[in-house]
């Protein structure tokens, strides 16, 4: 636990910069945050097992609530979208689903296959990509959406669809990407091609994300890394006291913010001056944490749950900023 009764109302004794327990105990593990602005967020997650299909929460500024999505069943791994839509999640067996705010609408689009879509992100409404595996170490894809249809990357390299899955894509551009993955696949993309990097950790990469042109990507097992890219090269820039775990999220932000998270409760906060651990108080949470998210104001999101072995459940967000408020599903 952290700082916070869950339920309750945020005060406003409660100082701006203390972490708080936004949400636990969900159902299904939640596995990826992301938004237009500090009221209007997305969760998704694990399928809660009691027939509603995958966790789906949103926030509205004032309150949270389940989403259903119409998705039977099924994990949902992340949620990427656009500033009045659409809003893309990816999960289990090729789903992709579009929601449009706008009418409430989701749909499951055509994908290419029924592996695991385990990242999203886009340039664009429409040129939007999706990336993913078979499993843990086969079948790396990354599927590309032109228009309203979605189409395999001939490009990404043969080592990669047969040895290794491709976690996660972001970029600055249609034409500056890069997507990572198991056994230490970088792959930029260029507007033509995928071409491998070398990141210089060759371990799996979990996720990548980039702000201004620097790019910051994380990974590990037995300990945990972080790696940032500043347009020419990729440094290893893990701290000194270095995660003792796998790190599996990072957001980057303005003014050199950055936030990376991990297993068993592992947060670390970057300044100007670089990455360090987060001072969660006394107690934080010993929760796996899978992904995180920075808001336009400054706020640092993170979500997770028990993801070491299905089922995944007992999800977990919490929130470092201005107070929000709590519990309501």
């Amino acid at each position: 636990m952290m700082g916070l009764t869950v339920g309750c109302e945020p005060t406003g004794e409660q100082p701006a910069e203390t972490w708080q327990v936004v949400q636990e105990g969900v159902a299904g593990a939640l596995l990826s945050v992301w938004g237009t602005s500090d009221r209007d967020i997305w969760v998704v997650g694990a399928d809660a097992r009691d027939g509603t299909g995958p966790t789906v929460l949103h926030f509205d500024g004032d309150a949270w609530r389940r989403v259903e999505t119409g998705q039977a069943q099924g994990d949902l791994w992340w949620v990427f979208g656009f500033e009045g839509g659409p809003v893309y999640m990816g999960g289990d067996g090729g789903v992709i689903l579009r929601h449009q705010p706008a009418d409430g609408s989701f749909t499951r689009m055509d994908t290419p296959g029924t592996e695991t879509v385990y990242g999203i992100w886009g340039a664009s409404p429409d040129d939007v990509w999706a990336v993913g595996g078979e499993s843990e170490s086969a079948g790396g894809f990354a599927w590309h959406l032109r228009g309203d249809a979605w189409e395999p990357e001939l490009s990404v390299p043969a080592d990669v669809t047969t040895g290794s899955a491709i976690w996660k894509i972001y970029g600055r551009s249609a034409s500056d990407a890069w997507a990572v993955g198991s056994n230490g696949v970088a792959l930029h993309w260029d507007g033509a091609a995928f071409t491998p990097g070398d990141t210089g950790v060759g371990s799996s990469l979990f996720t990548v994300h980039e702000h201004e042109g620097r790019y910051a990507a994380v990974g590990g097992f037995a300990s945990g890394f972080i790696v940032e890219h500043d347009g020419t090269a990729w440094t290893n820039v893990t701290p000194d006291d270095p995660p003792p775990m796998g790190l599996s999220g990072v957001t980057l932000g303005p003014g050199g913010l950055g936030v990376a998270v991990g297993l068993f409760g592992s947060v670390y906060v970057r300044d100007e001056a670089g990455w360090q651990i987060a001072e969660l108080d006394d107690a934080t949470t010993r929760q796996n944490l899978h992904g995180s998210w920075i808001d336009p104001s400054g706020g640092l999101w993170a979500v997770g749950g028990q993801t070491l072995a299905p089922p995944f459940n007992d999800g977990i967000l919490i929130h470092r900023g201005a107070p929000v408020p709590t519990g309501g599903l």
